[in-house]
């Protein structure tokens, strides 16, 4: 099962595009919202989540959690004690944790990075705590997935599939939606 932590302020590029490759991948896909049922995006959209962060048990059914940035979303996703206690989890138990834009500071923050290569958004280099900043599009060392921002959202989508299912599932959801 993959989480998508979805908090007010979110970037929905960063969110529906990995949330839309992975479900096509048939990927379990749950979106989560943080501290409400509705959750609007940076952008003024409106997103109801499958279910909100009190519903959420740490598990061995957890494969990978995603982090969309965003601003203020990025902030309320790492004011979250749910986002936080996932995260700890996945990292304790080698599950993928996956950032994109400003969320990878989230991880950062954290000393989850350090000695990994990471990428996210410019301006935010300085939160990858100890981690071998490298400005590519997406970025994946071990359990970490990380991505620069909104205009490589399917790329990013694209690694979380190769990372779960491998290079060819990667390929055929590429072909499919003509990435090539």
């Amino acid at each position: 099962m993959v989480l998508v932590f979805l908090a007010n302020g979110f970037e929905e590029t960063e969110a529906i595009a990995p949330i839309d490759i992975l479900r096509r991948n048939g990927q379990k896909v749950v979106t989560v919202g943080i501290s409400e049922e509705v959750i609007t995006s940076s952008h003024g959209v409106t997103v109801v989540p499958d279910v909100t962060e009190v519903d959420i048990a740490l598990s061995d059914e957890i494969d990978m959690i995603v982090l969309p940035g965003g601003m203020p979303g990025t902030l309320n996703l790492e004011k979250s004690r749910t986002v936080q206690d996932t995260i700890d989890f996945c990292a304790k138990n080698g599950k993928y944790i996956a950032a994109i834009c400003a969320a990878p500071s989230i991880i950062g923050k954290k000393g989850l990075l350090k000695g990994k290569k990471a990428t996210c958004f410019p301006g935010f280099e300085d939160f990858l705590e100890g981690a071998q900043f490298t400005g590519a599009p997406v970025v994946h060392d071990s359990n970490i997935i990380t991505a620069r921002g909104a205009g490589v959202a399917t790329e990013f989508g694209l690694k979380l599939v190769e990372v779960l299912s491998g290079k060819p599932a990667s390929d055929k959801i590429k072909e499919a939606m003509r990435c090539v």
